[in-house]
């Protein structure tokens, strides 16, 4: 147990965060970047920087959350 939260909550919330941060970062990609670098490229730069930002901020979270709860 991490605070009040169980580990297999944890753990969920990351997996969800790393999925959502994936393809957020994807689509946002291509949306930004997509007609100056081609897709394929803004969307793997897209999910690359999208998981780091995405999973720094769900761990980020989950460590406050733990602390206040």
């Amino acid at each position: 147990m991490i605070g009040n939260i169980p580990i297999g909550v944890a753990v969920l919330a990351l997996i969800a965060g790393f999925i959502a941060s994936l393809a957020g970062g994807a689509f946002g990609g291509v949306l930004t970047g997509g007609k100056a670098l081609g897709t394929e490229l803004a969307a793997y730069m897209g999910s690359f920087y999208g998981v780091v930002a995405g999973t720094a901020g769900v761990l980020l979270g989950i460590i406050v959350s733990a602390f206040i709860g």
